[in-house]
């Protein structure tokens, strides 16, 4: 792995970090609050999702469909 990759590694480790720092300080340090606002946020997104999804025709995204479930592992 070359040092600009590692870099660019670690630079989006630090914004993760950030934002996490970020959601507990709003919720004034309090972890079960900030975990109870993201899973209400996540419920509310994937009600939104399933709304658009039903709402668009297979031609307008030429047979894409969204999808709730990350094609991807979350760290």
């Amino acid at each position: 792995m070359s040092a600009a990759h590692r870099q660019i590694e670690i630079e989006e480790q630090t914004e993760v970090i950030d934002e996490v720092a970020a959601a507990v300080a709003w919720h004034d340090g309090d972890a079960q609050a900030t975990i109870r606002t993201l899973l209400a946020d996540c419920k509310h997104l994937r009600q939104q999702l399933a709304l658009a999804e039903i709402s668009m025709s297979l031609g307008f995204a030429r047979g894409w469909r969204p999808s709730v479930d990350r094609l991807e592992d979350a760290q």
